[in-house]
């Protein structure tokens, strides 16, 4: 597989130079050339470009613009800048813009060779978590255009650019951690951390630790100092799923962080002060959970600041056709295997079937569907494996 270099260089004898020595390099590096910013832009715009070797100094648009083009344009091309002597606090102030390197010339041969090869990996590097991203944000969209997920979509754009806690509730498999994780990424806190616990996967004997960490020594398996989950979520988002799990003084712990925005480790007695945002989730009736004594009533107040209920998947169904084309999308990249055709039988069957497992039910047939069934998948596939 080709790698597409472009070398922006007026200076014909450097430009060369470079050319015969990166071909001599890998013979998978295709040299593109141009003589001055003007002409590399037009290169840059008509060719699918791994690296971008680009001079200061040049007539009608210099090295920066040309920078400050790829920057604008959200270009992911890396971009190492030739300079001579007097422009190295240019290229400094490039490095700070987004160029990946610079080198002086006439360029060291070992320094150039290593930088590019560096840049490349770093290309490399870059393209497989753009591709890992957009399947994780795949599977954390808000899919559904019923009434009650257009409600639920408009209330979470309101929500996220505040930082009031949000309590979600709904039946297991309805989607509440996509809720949170939408919550978090329209939020201003998105540059920083979202951090999940499951209060009901936890041993109600470590969960104080896992909330709040602990110092080297204060109990017998503490070997060295460790942050808990709210310093962890500090200036980013802390997502407390499953939180009506919670036992009663790990209830009581939790309030005072949010009345007071500070945590003390287990076995310390130091204060540390946290900015968190709160977003909790349950399957609970928490007011019920209330008047049984499961629950305190001050920390639902606190949590419930804003409330999402998320619906069954039996109360809109009208979504399932949407969902199982979303799903099916998702599922064949992850899986590696062929997105298939529903037959409209299939479909409609789909839409008949009551989900006692909602959203997620449905999610692990289609996957089944999608590595077992036919294409297109027909309705004796939905028969035959749907509730296994």
């Amino acid at each position: 597989m080709s790698l597409n270099i472009l070398i922006i260089e007026d200076d014909d004898s450097i430009r060369r130079v470079i050319k015969k020595i990166l071909e001599r390099e890998n013979k998978n590096y295709r040299i593109i050339e141009a003589v001055d910013g003007k002409e590399g832009i037009n290169k840059i715009n008509s060719n699918h470009l791994n690296l971008i070797l680009c001079d200061i100094k040049m007539p009608k648009l210099d090295g920066m613009d040309v920078l400050k083009y790829v920057k604008k344009n959200n270009l992911t091309i890396p971009f190492i800048l030739l300079t001579g002597h007097g422009n190295i606090d240019t290229a400094v102030n490039a490095m700070k813009i987004g160029a990946f390197d610079f080198i002086e010339k006439p360029p060291d041969l070992n320094r150039l060779l290593i930088t590019i090869k560096n840049a490349l990996n770093n290309k490399k590097l870059t393209d497989q978590n753009i591709i890992l991203k957009s399947i994780v944000n795949d599977d954390y969209k808000l899919i559904g255009s019923s009434k009650l997920m257009k409600r639920i979509d408009k209330l979470i754009n309101k929500v996220s650019k505040t930082n009031a806690k949000v309590l979600i509730t709904g039946l297991n498999g309805t989607g509440k951690e996509i809720v949170a994780n939408q919550l978090h990424q329209r939020s201003d806190r998105s540059k920083n951390l979202m951090i999940k616990v499951n209060c009901a996967a936890i041993p109600s004997e470590l969960i104080e630790s896992e909330l709040f960490g602990h110092i080297k020594g204060s109990f017998t398996s503490a070997i060295k100092d460790r942050k808990g989950k709210f310093e962890l979520a500090d200036n980013g988002t802390l997502f407390l799923d499953e939180i009506g799990d919670l036992s009663l003084n790990a209830q009581a712990k939790v309030l005072r962080v949010l009345q007071e925005n500070k945590i003390v480790r287990v076995g310390s007695d130091k204060e540390l002060k946290v900015n968190v945002r709160i977003i909790a989730a349950t399957n609970k009736d928490l007011e019920k959970e209330i008047n049984l004594g499961n629950f305190r009533e001050d920390l639902y107040h606190r949590l419930a600041v804003i409330k999402i209920h998320l619906p069954s998947l039996r109360e809109r169904k009208v979504d399932i056709p949407e969902l199982t084309k979303h799903f099916i999308s998702v599922i064949s990249k992850e899986q590696g295997v062929k997105p298939k055709e529903i037959s409209v039988k299939a479909q409609k069957k789909l839409q008949e079937y009551i989900w006692k497992g909602n959203v997620r039910e449905l999610r692990n047939t289609i996957e089944r569907l999608l590595i077992l069934g036919d294409d297109p998948i027909s309705l004796k596939n939905i028969e035959s494996f749907i509730n296994q």
